[in-house]
């Protein structure tokens, strides 16, 4: 390896380290604990990719100027429901707005607008996730 190339795999491995300090600092924030454990599972059978999951999404994207948490919350919620196939994932965030200011009303409001666009069956199934991290809220004593 070239001194250049030492110098820049160095740069980079540091570039990484900030990007993965300020990713799980956000995934916290929006998750708390939950997101942590998500990562954690991973770390048997696939570490790296737990790493970029951290790096990307939350250390580049999450972290950028021009949304607050709110607005980004809001807008996976409602990726997630039209998707169709991404429940786990869609539990996770709707209790991530949830944490991060989203009311009720406005996850359920979020979930029925994706009916127009991507179809009943989506909106009907991201209420029955909706209805699950509500009633979990509910045990744990969260207000209703």
């Amino acid at each position: 390896m070239t001194n250049t190339q030492a110098s820049q795999h160095n740069s980079n491995d540091s570039n990484d380290s900030q990007r993965y300090v300020r990713g799980l600092a956000r995934l916290q924030e929006i998750d708390g604990e939950g997101g942590v454990k998500v990562v954690e599972s991973l770390a048997d059978i696939a570490p790296d990719f737990a790493r970029l999951l951290i790096e990307f999404p939350f250390g580049d994207i999450y972290s950028r100027p021009g949304l607050d948490l709110r607005s980004r919350e809001i807008a996976v919620v409602a990726a997630l429901t039209a998707m169709g196939n991404a429940a786990p994932q869609l539990k996770v965030h709707i209790q991530g707005a949830l944490n991060v200011g989203v009311t009720r009303t406005e996850v359920v409001e979020t979930i029925m607008q994706m009916a127009v666009y991507a179809g009943f069956p989506a909106a009907l199934n991201g209420l029955t996730a909706a209805r699950e991290v509500f009633a979990a809220e509910a045990l744990q004593g969260e207000p209703a």
